[in-house]
């Protein structure tokens, strides 16, 4: 299959699936745009000189017409008897179908119910009446727990609160977020408010995942008994993205100085320890370097849990090292159209609607594409320390996310190169130190401390790197809301010059390889 197909194919599917997320289209636009793909193949015989542009836009045609398709069958639609009695208080049964959220205020359960009644009603019971029966349904209700509520992955629950049907809210700065579509995306339309949650048996569950959070689970108890807090909660972010992180205070500072991407498990992250087994096997076969890589990316996704979020970010990080290894960056590109693709496919609320998508796609385009380019103009960076690497992997990546980003929040960070040189040195050996700490917190519990002592230098360095840049005057700033439409004419802007440059660097070559011929 040549390129040109591969990107018919994808483009063409993506656009669609990206258009139905926002315009509902009645499924005879799709066959118009069938018809489409069948007049452009019968106008090849009358001119065949055209023949291969024919069959790219038919091409494009057809797989525009299966994303939009695709997308309206992953319309969800609510359960009639639980939407009957949204704004009343419903207790409900069902199964937690992924590893419990524990914030600071709460935890957040993702539960499959298989039946409800209503709460109030139950009084009935004490009058005489008799007791109401309760309704079998199956739907997604993602209930907002107390904080240290008894409850794991696949644990039957029963919970009682406040049935709601999630809202959009505003985010500040006149920009708003479409929560309902966010939480469609992993199968949730309602949430359960002020619930009182118990665990009243055990449910089916992927025994792979219980065996992954287990393991999870004792690896962040390690590096609490052998580390402090904020140190532990960086080094759970960095190693297997514990989402309880560092907490809500130091993790606006890290947003603040553009190193938000370093607590949360990301491709950059894998990417780094992959670069530290690279260059340990550097004399090994390709293959062994290939195996072992892959390995540890499937290692770090199951110890996050094997969340999507997780295995989006594992693929993510695979693709530079396609990259690096074959030398050949459009191979990367190709894969990165496959991985999309193949992930939209699976679940197309993901390319509208999940930010973490959308970031780790960018991401990985401006380390592919960006960051070749900037490495060219930053040679009086040292490459000692790998400084100009990360320089370079830095406004690559920082310059495809920005624009997505200032749509998002509006936060402009001023000191994101220089935080980023500062803490990044150091964040492979945080991560490896860290895993020491764990281990060593296993074992030993609080009399790891000694043990752990490298990693609480190298993570307090890292904390303090990012409070310093922090505190300075003008560290961020934050820009108004603003259309959607002028971030696509940013990432237009960005794309051409980076196609000018491409094109003005092989102008460049040419004379030079005609004077040696």
């Amino acid at each position: 299959m040549s390129s040109r197909i591969l990107w018919a194919i994808v483009g063409g599917f993506l656009a669609g699936v990206f258009v139905r997320s926002f315009i509902a289209l009645p499924w005879p636009f799709a066959a118009f745009f069938v018809l489409l793909a069948v007049a452009s193949l019968a106008y090849i015989s009358v001119v065949r000189e055209k023949k291969y542009v024919l069959i790219i836009v038919a091409t494009v045609c057809v797989a525009f017409a299966v994303g939009v398709l695709r997308m309206e069958s992953a319309g969800q639609a609510g359960d009639g008897s639980l939407t009957s009695v949204v704004g009343k208080k419903v207790t409900i049964v069902g199964t937690v179908f992924d590893e419990p959220d524990v914030r600071e205020n709460g935890i957040r359960l993702s539960v499959r119910v298989t039946e409800f009644v209503v709460a109030n009603a139950t009084t009935s019971v004490s009058a005489g009446l008799p007791r109401p029966t309760s309704v079998r349904v199956e739907a997604g209700v993602l209930v907002l727990a107390p904080p240290h509520s008894d409850v794991a992955y696949g644990d039957i629950v029963r919970a009682t609160g406040t049935l709601q049907l999630p809202e959009t809210f505003d985010t500040g700065a006149g920009r708003t977020f479409n929560y309902p579509q966010y939480l469609a995306k992993d199968g949730i339309l309602y949430t359960l408010s002020f619930a009182q949650a118990e665990r009243i048996g055990e449910g089916r569950k992927n025994y792979l995942k219980v065996a992954a959070l287990q393991t999870k689970q004792l690896y962040l108890h390690g590096l609490q008994a052998a580390l402090p807090e904020p140190e532990s909660g960086l080094a759970g972010g960095i190693t297997v993205g514990d989402k309880r992180g560092v907490g809500e205070e130091y993790s606006d500072i890290f947003i603040a100085v553009g190193l938000i991407h370093i607590i949360v498990l990301s491709g950059y992250n894998i990417t780094l320890v992959m670069n530290m087994v690279g260059k340990l096997l550097s004399r090994a076969p390709r293959p062994v370097q290939v195996i072992s890589n892959a390995f540890i990316v499937v290692f770090i996704v199951l110890m996050a849990g094997a969340a999507p979020s997780a295995m989006r970010a594992g693929a993510m990080a695979l693709l530079p090292l396609v990259a690096r290894m074959t030398g050949r960056v459009y191979l990367a590109l190709r894969a990165l159209g496959v991985v999309a693709f193949v992930m939209v496919a699976w679940n197309p609320l993901l390319l509208a609607y999940d930010p973490g998508f959308q970031l780790s796609v960018l991401a990985t385009l401006g380390l592919v594409l960006f960051s070749p380019v900037c490495a060219g103009w930053l040679h009086w960076v040292p490459e000692k320390f790998a400084l100009r690497e990360i320089a370079a992997s830095t406004l690559g990546t920082q310059t495809m996310v920005l624009p997505l980003l200032l749509y998002q929040n509006g936060l402009l960070s001023l000191v994101a190169l220089p935080a980023n040189l500062l803490a990044l040195v150091v964040v492979p050996w945080a991560m490896g130190l860290s895993v020491v700490a764990a281990l060593a917190g296993i074992v030993l519990g609080s009399y790891a401390v000694v043990i752990a002592f490298p990693a609480y230098v190298i993570l307090a360095y890292i904390i303090g790197v990012a409070r310093f840049f922090a505190a300075l005057p003008f560290a961020s700033v934050s820009v108004g809301a603003f259309s959607v439409w002028w971030m696509f004419a940013a990432y237009a802007l960005l794309f051409g010059g980076l196609v000018l440059l491409q094109k003005r660097k092989s102008r460049t070559r040419s004379p030079a390889i005609s004077q040696k011929d």
